[in-house]
């Protein structure tokens, strides 16, 4: 028996460490940074069609308001025609978004499992991550399953699980979650094993999710009230700006997996990224023989291990290394390819009023 799987895809955030590529306007989900296709398309591409084990839904897409034209271009564009385009409102994380998913699904299919999924993650190896999901589907049926990325490297930017007791071939329970760490403590849970990274992935059925906001009810219950109140235009649902703003703002992680007991993680290596920074995207690409990373018209002399990137403008740089260079009409930034991290000062303070 093939297992239903409803995809919930969850297209928010404003990728600010990716300005000046990524702004308020087209966050980094709508852009072509691994691939030929932008994120978003890839991710609704990867949970498509049938494998032995899962037949995939139409997707539900959860999104800004505001982003309404790229969404419904970019699905055109691969041809790929959800059963519902939920607009939020007000951003409110995702424990709220979580609970319009798990609701929505149960109209549509009251005895599918729902995977809920980034519209912004990279994943290379798309027959190892359909694995996962058959292996742990059939825990998913009573659990709420988070997909664990194998640590390659002692990265403090990610939080961390801890495994559990083992459930299943693969899953296991979850022992803790564990913030993201300083670096000798990233260090140790590799030396030790056993850890993996939370990549924000769920695997789930309706009812056991719902029920288990039971530490956070009053977020669920306004954002389901967003639901009833819902505008509806054929796949096009516009919450209820009034119930949604009520919600409060809470990742799901918080709201929900740090208080149930019904939670489990499976483990896997897919060639997962969260593609959350300049330097990751200079990590994923495909470089010259110097190590250099190209975009758009740029022109090298002696230089090597760079991500240099022109949109519209042409880059053309000379004796520079381990730099991140990104140009565009809107700005130039650059900084040194270990200080990616500082893209979001540099935005905040680039648009801040004069």
């Amino acid at each position: 028996m093939k297992h239903r799987i409803i995809p919930a895809i969850m297209s928010g955030g404003a990728g600010t460490r990716l300005w000046p590529t990524s702004t308020d306007a087209q966050p980094k989900q709508f852009h072509a940074l691994t691939e030929a296709r932008s994120l978003f398309a890839e991710t609704v591409a990867r949970v498509s069609g049938e494998t032995d084990a899962l037949s995939f839904a139409k997707p539900i897409v959860l999104c800004a308001s505001r982003h309404k034209s790229w969404v419904e271009a970019q699905l055109t564009e691969i041809d790929a025609s959800p059963s519902a385009i939920v607009y939020e409102p007000v951003a409110r994380n995702t424990a709220a978004v979580a609970a319009v998913a798990a609701a929505l699904s149960a109209e549509i299919d009251s005895d599918a499992l729902v995977l809920l999924l980034p519209a912004d993650h990279f994943i290379a190896d798309r027959e190892g991550f359909h694995a996962t999901l058959a292996r742990a589907a059939p825990l998913a049926r009573e659990r709420i399953v988070t997909l664990g990325i194998d640590p390659t490297r002692p990265e403090t930017g990610y939080g961390y699980i801890k495994n559990g007791a083992a459930l299943s071939d693969g899953v296991f329970a979850i022992d803790s979650f564990r913030e993201k760490p300083k670096r000798e403590v990233a260090e140790q849970y590799l030396a030790e094993g056993g850890y993996s990274w939370n990549a924000g992935i769920f695997f789930f059925h309706p009812r056991t999710m719902l029920e288990e906001f039971f530490a956070n009810a009053d977020i669920r219950d306004h954002a389901l009230a967003a639901l009833a109140a819902a505008h509806r235009n054929g796949r096009e649902i516009h919450l209820d700006s009034e119930h949604f703003a009520r919600a409060r703002s809470m990742p799901f992680d918080i709201a929900v997996m740090e208080h149930t007991s019904k939670g489990a993680v499976a483990p896997c290596a897919v060639g997962w990224a969260d593609v959350g920074a300049w330097d990751e995207i200079w990590r994923l690409a495909t470089k010259d023989g110097r190590g250099n990373a190209t975009h758009g018209e740029v022109v090298v002399l002696d230089g090597s291990n760079n991500l240099l990137r022109g949109e519209g403008v042409k880059v053309c740089v000379s004796g520079l290394n381990d730099l991140i260079v990104i140009a565009t009409p809107e700005a130039v930034i650059v900084v040194p390819r270990d200080r990616a991290q500082d893209v979001k000062q540099l935005r905040e303070l680039a648009l801040k009023p004069r």
